[in-house]
């Protein structure tokens, strides 16, 4: 009787051990990244937000587009501010960085929320010229290029996002060109006199000068992650709104210039963050 007994505390003692070191900690966090390099880092940046904050999360490969959120396939999905807003209201007017945010929130999904966006990074159109012809425009911001639209060359790598106009200005179709150094290349050599690019591109030459968005002509672009409502922790939410404080364009390029070399996106994350502590 006795050892019918110890047998059975055993198996119920070798049950309860085994279900106990089954346990495991929470599901990691899924965060969206889209097909680009530049979203495939957004999705680990903010990633490491989240672990830095102390939860588990992972990227998961989407199409970048709101429907991730509303499948339930990702929890957060990180992109820009006037991207999305044009998904959701392809006729929308808003231009500055402002006005985009307050349009965008005013059109998410009734599941769908946004966190803080990023006042100090954008990766919007850009148009570049050289430093003769911002001469001879008079200027080197885009109030240049409505004053000599009829003048403008512009090129474009193929694929690119190029605004239809710049205030009163409608630029001519750009020249397409299958990478960004053989744009720049024309560009030096005279054959155009803009070249297409964006704020965050780290392959801009630095000889060439970026005119400048003082008026809001073209629509802003700020990184922003989009999240399913009421599904994550006021922490959580804190851990994404933090990337607001610490990211700008400059730091944006520079990890998009390091992940163009080769570097794998997710230890850029986490080296951006270790150099730029969240909440200090």
């Amino acid at each position: 009787m006795r050892r019918s007994l110890a047998l059975t505390l055993l198996t119920l003692f070798a049950l309860v051990s085994a279900g106990c070191g089954g346990r495991s900690g929470p599901a990691a966090l899924a965060v969206g990244a889209g097909p680009t390099p530049e979203s495939t880092l957004l999705g680990h940046l903010y990633a490491a937000a989240l672990r830095y904050y102390g939860t588990p999360a992972e990227v998961t490969a989407t199409d970048g587009a709101l429907g991730v959120l509303d499948s339930g396939s990702v929890t957060v999905q990180p992109g820009f501010t006037g991207r999305f807003l044009t998904q959701l209201d392809p006729g929308a007017s808003a231009r500055s960085d402002e006005q985009v945010y307050r349009d965008l929130v005013s059109a998410l999904p009734e599941g769908v929320a946004a966190g803080d966006y990023t006042m100090s990074a954008q990766d919007k159109p850009a148009l570049v010229v050289t430093e003769a012809t911002a001469t001879a425009w008079g200027g080197t911001d885009l109030g240049a290029l409505r004053r000599n639209c009829a003048k403008a060359r512009p090129g474009a790598v193929t694929g690119a996002r190029v605004p239809a106009s710049v205030g009163s200005c409608t630029p001519a179709k750009p020249v397409m060109f299958p990478d960004d150094k053989s744009l720049f290349g024309a560009l030096r050599a005279g054959k155009i006199n803009a070249a297409w690019s964006t704020t965050a591109d780290p392959a801009i030459p630095s000889e060439l000068t970026v005119l400048a968005d003082k008026t809001a002509l073209i629509r802003g672009e700020n990184v922003v992650p989009l999240y399913r409502r009421n599904t994550l922790d006021e922490r959580q939410v804190l851990a994404l709104n933090e990337i607001a404080g610490v990211l700008d364009t400059g730091s944006l390029a520079d990890m998009r210039r390091q992940v163009s070399e080769g570097k794998d996106p997710r230890g850029v994350a986490d080296a951006f963050l270790q150099a730029n502590p969240l909440g200090h």
